[in-house]
């Protein structure tokens, strides 16, 4: 084996092993809350992660469910440039105590919308921020999210389920933050149920730096050989000398 064949060896199997790491990560990518905790009756900052998921297409616009048996009184947002907002306000299904008075009428849901040109593409993501509150004397509240697409696909992340394809980003206020199968992890009441908790949390961290240690080593491994077959011919040429 010649010395230009064991480079093109080693570069095809640096990139191979490189794809093996980056394949589970980009599929890990999914639409969920960067703090998903919330103190009881108080007002809230709470940002959505939004990734890019298509090679082909770019997300247009996002629509962020809002709860209605345990409504927000306030609800607002933090502009985002290159996107118009809306909030949506409906009538709820029956009155809702909020503090020392009743509502009738929330906003339910709030719709971010891309201008022309800018979409979140691949290998992009965005951050959309609403301020809620009072954040209700409750365990969790699931916020939905629709994320849509500019070849018509729309994608609803609304599992609730611990194993749902595409789940529902979850605020966490009286419940402790749950793990879910992407590997986001909390504790679960007793001291051996947390511990449980954060071992499944570091397997894939764990997981991932075991794969990036070892393309280290198959790199240096490759480097190693063409650094060797290159001092062996020019040992060769120099005795032939």
């Amino acid at each position: 084996m010649n010395k230009k064949t064991i480079i093109s060896a080693s570069v095809a199997l640096s990139a191979g092993a490189l794809l093996a790491v980056a394949a589970p990560l980009a599929a890990s990518a999914h639409v969920s809350l960067i703090e998903n905790t919330a103190a009881a009756g108080s007002y809230s900052l709470i940002t959505f992660k939004v990734p890019n998921e298509s090679d082909t297409a770019g997300t247009n616009k996002l629509v962020i469910n809002l709860p209605t048996d345990t409504p927000f009184a306030s609800v607002s947002y933090i502009p985002v440039a290159g996107w118009t907002a809306e909030l949506n306000e409906e009538t709820l299904p029956e009155p809702v105590a909020v503090g020392e008075s009743e509502i009738t009428d929330a906003v339910t849901s709030v719709t971010f919308t891309a201008d022309a040109g800018s979409e979140i593409v691949a290998g992009q993501l965005q951050t959309f921020s609403l301020s809620l509150g009072p954040v209700p004397d409750t365990g969790s509240v699931v916020l939905s999210a629709d994320q849509y697409y500019t070849d018509g696909e729309i994608v609803k992340w609304a599992d609730t389920e611990e194993d749902g394809e595409h789940p529902a980003p979850v605020l966490y206020i009286n419940d402790a933050p749950v793990a879910d199968h992407h590997g986001a992890a909390a504790e679960e009441g007793d001291a051996d149920e947390t511990e449980h908790a954060a071992a499944e949390t570091a397997a894939p961290a764990d997981d991932v730096l075991a794969r990036v240690l070892g393309i280290g080593g198959l790199v240096v491994g490759a480097i190693g050989i063409v650094l060797a077959v290159t001092a062996r011919r020019s040992g060769d040429t120099a005795a032939s000398k």
